[in-house]
């Protein structure tokens, strides 16, 4: 004999089965949503699908970007695999990721924990917010006028960089910054240094705001100076930030282009080239579309390996997590 409480249960138990939607179920709510993923599709197919598979096809082909492409097969990739200069300009690219992704996302996560922790905490909100915005000012600036300013700043006889130097005695330290190879990449790079740190600065402040400040309160009763306080608290709470932050500028790294373009124009003697500024010098200065083609299809390439890679770590960082 069946009890009040089992029969309960059983249509508890139907209910609920029949409220959770089936496979079909499932699939009709997902193709619901399709008409409204269907303008991003356009658009997306029409920027960047269709030009890359332009590009794709163009880089199996000799042209010279007037008459008619003729077919080269992999031979545009074949010289790409002996050329010398293709693969210093990816050498010179890892060290621009340095510039424009490492260096600045640590500087910027010291100074959002130093704003918020330290600045925020003892001297207020708005102290923190002028100083943020300073920091963030290099970033707004168009790269081509911040290009061209540090261009006049580091110019070899009349820069501010040589004429300060002078004037406070250490004018032997005066130097041809951008036009001597040793120190044309590296002086690039502090500009890419200063004009990229904005970016993660805003960042990571955004996700210490989601951080309960009683966390650095205790931790700061409990004697745990700042620098562990940075190491235990600010790095845990925002991991997500951080790889965004990272995937991001290394992107951004990769593709840059109007800083070598203003600043150098990847000299002297392709001290600061990097493919992206190759791929451009043979698309317009060399009339080598096919060659440009295949340079611009690697980097591409190397981009998307690039962000699968991130994400993947960022997901099973994620997961860790939970």
């Amino acid at each position: 004999m069946t009890t009040h409480h089992e029969a309960r249960k059983g249509r508890g138990a139907a209910t609920g089965a029949a409220s959770r939607p089936d496979g079909r179920g499932r699939a009709r709510e997902q193709l619901a949503y399709l008409p409204y993923l269907i303008p991003g599709l356009l658009l997306f197919a029409a920027v960047i699908g269709v030009p890359f598979l332009m590009n794709v096809g163009t880089s199996f082909t000799d042209w010279s970007g007037v008459g008619s492409p003729s077919w080269a097969g992999l031979g545009n990739y074949r010289e790409l695999v002996k050329d010398g200069e293709f693969w210093a300009s990816f050498r010179h690219n890892v060290l621009v990721i340095i510039g424009m992704a490492i260096v600045p996302t640590a500087i910027g996560l010291v100074l959002a924990a130093a704003l918020t922790d330290l600045i925020d905490r003892h001297f207020g909100p708005r102290a923190a917010s002028v100083l943020r915005a300073c920091l963030y000012l290099p970033q707004v600036l168009p790269v081509v006028i911040a290009g061209v300013v540090w261009s006049w700043l580091l110019a070899p006889d009349n820069g501010a960089v040589n004429t300060l130097l002078k004037d406070v005695g250490l004018g032997s330290l005066a130097h041809d910054w951008l036009g001597d190879p040793s120190t044309a990449l590296w002086s690039v790079l502090g500009v890419m240094v200063w004009m990229q740190i904005g970016f993660p600065l805003v960042v990571f402040m955004s996700g210490l705001q989601r951080v309960d400040p009683s966390l650095y309160e205790a931790a700061e009763i409990d004697g745990a100076s700042w620098a562990r306080r940075f190491r235990h608290i600010t790095i845990p709470q925002i991991r997500p930030e951080i790889f965004v932050v990272l995937l991001w500028t290394t992107i951004a790294a990769l593709k840059a282009f109007p800083q070598i373009f203003v600043l150098t124009k990847g000299g002297p003697g392709g001290a600061t080239n990097v493919p992206s500024y190759y791929s451009y010098v043979n698309f317009f200065e060399k009339s080598d579309v096919g060659y440009g083609s295949a340079i611009a299809t690697v980097l591409t390439l190397v981009i998307i390996a690039l962000t699968v890679v991130f994400l993947r770590l960022q997901g099973r960082d994620l997961g860790e997590e939970r």
